[in-house]
């Protein structure tokens, strides 16, 4: 009997955990229900914001996954990973904190304006849930990043931890969505997100330079399999970055649903499309 297809959910924002019921949170909080439904393996991972109440949607630490050090620009970050449930749908929502980056703070700013650290917590959420499935010992065949704080996903997975059992043949695809940050990342950013396998050659794009929305995408479509538009607003010098790379793209339709995307990822994986 061939095994489940697993498929890896990165997502910035999933509703209802992010209160505002936007399209793309749904989506977000839909697609693992959808693939779930078909047999497909999912883990599902979230930045955990700190409007993201605790109490009221059950979250609890999972301590075997907790306590990993995270080394950004010569400082250690400890990952404290937890857990939740949507019961109706049977899915699990993986929760990445920390007490610097995340906890009492809310997304990407409050009322003084963006983080000015956005940059280190980038990079913590997108090392964290790698490690986390490296720990889990899972592998998936797919790679779904949503946000632009899961943008670095496609650089770590092919050059971080491209000889790793758990991610040597994944294809990792990018939802280009209706999104922006205003605030740059500054001119160490490159320095900081090395790592073992990361060299500066391979971020040398983004390297010498504040590094804004537009810089930070073109890396993600740099190091990706495949794309889908996730929406019908999306940054126009990003999309067509990403149409002249020459990778697949899934176009946005409002009629786009269940067997599009399971279809898409089918074919991503060399499967029949039924």
């Amino acid at each position: 009997m061939k095994d489940p297809n697993r498929i890896l959910f990165v997502s910035q924002e999933i509703y209802p955990y992010m209160a505002e019921e936007t399209p793309i949170r749904v989506l977000n909080r839909r697609l693992p229900e959808w693939f779930q439904s078909k047999g497909w393996e999912t883990r599902t991972f979230e930045p955990k914001f700190g409007e993201i109440n605790e109490r009221r949607n059950q979250l609890h630490e999972v301590i075997r996954l907790s306590g990993v050090n995270i080394i950004i620009d010569d400082t250690d970050h400890q990952l404290i990973m937890k857990v939740a449930s949507i019961q109706s749908a049977r899915l699990q929502i993986y929760f990445v904190d920390n007490d610097d980056y995340f906890n009492r703070r809310k997304d990407i700013g409050d009322e003084n304006g963006e983080y000015e650290d956005n940059d280190e917590r980038c990079i913590f959420f997108n090392r964290s849930v790698l490690e986390t499935v490296r720990k889990l010992r899972w592998t998936p065949g797919i790679v779904h990043c949503s946000g632009w704080m899961s943008a670095l996903i496609p650089l770590y997975v092919k050059k971080a931890y491209a000889d790793t059992p758990f991610f040597s043949h994944s294809k990792v695809v990018v939802s280009l969505e209706n999104e922006t940050y205003t605030r740059p990342f500054g001119t160490n950013f490159t320095k900081k997100l090395l790592m073992d396998g990361v060299k500066p050659n391979d971020v040398r794009s983004i390297a010498g330079f504040p590094v804004g929305y537009e810089e930070l995408m073109r890396l993600a479509v740099d190091y990706a399999d495949a794309f889908v538009i996730g929406g019908d607003n999306v940054n126009q010098r990003v999309l067509n970055y990403a149409e002249t790379s020459g990778k697949p793209i899934m176009r946005y339709s409002e009629n786009n649903g269940q067997k599009e995307y399971m279809d898409y990822y089918s074919s991503l994986l060399g499967d029949p499309v039924a």
